[in-house]
């Protein structure tokens, strides 16, 4: 008979197994999953795919999933066209050691999100067109697509808002707990 903790299990959607790449010394990557050595290209591919992987040290077992999504970053900003002009990735540098670090992290990783979502649904909408249509769509002069931006920058403000009110009231605090010590 199974126990009732077994059955809660059993009865639990299955999670998506994470696959796990292992980074030798020797620079090479090996995937577990399918048991041979893999490129950075097909780590891009995971990634793409929505394939939720991490990246361990071999020796160590060391999370290196950052270190490898920040190397595949490299690799396209050199290869092409760069989504970060040097202004905006020296801004982002600043913000390094700052006391606004985590709310940046923050909220670059929710624009992110954002900008994705209102790409998936255009997306979804989008189906149907061909492409000129798409061609034509896309065109910023498009009523349709100025009102998207304007709700993703809209979207966007706000959310900069409520982490500027956020620090706001975590520095209240602070001074008033550092007030009230005295």
């Amino acid at each position: 008979m199974q126990s009732k903790k077994a059955a809660a299990r059993a009865a639990e959607p299955a999670q998506p197994v994470q696959r796990v790449i292992k980074k030798y010394p020797n620079r090479r990557l090996y995937d577990t999953d399918t048991s041979t050595y893999i490129t950075l290209a097909e780590v891009k591919q995971l990634v793409m795919g929505n394939e939720p992987f991490t990246v361990r040290d071999a020796k160590t077992n060391e999370d290196l999933t950052r270190s490898i999504l920040l190397q595949i970053i490299l690799e396209e900003e050199a290869g092409g066209a760069p989504m970060f002009s040097e202004a905006a990735l020296a801004n982002i540098i600043r913000f390094y050691g700052h006391a606004a670090q985590g709310f940046m992290g923050t909220y670059l990783e929710k624009n992110v999100q954002a900008f994705t979502d209102i790409q998936a649904k255009l997306a979804e909408q989008s189906k149907n067109l061909t492409p000129e249509m798409w061609a034509q769509f896309m065109n910023m002069q498009n009523p349709l697509m100025q009102g998207m931006m304007g709700s993703y920058v809209e979207q966007s403000k706000t959310m900069f808002d409520k982490m500027q009110e956020q620090m706001q009231k975590q520095t209240e605090q602070m001074l008033g707990a550092f007030i009230g010590k005295r």
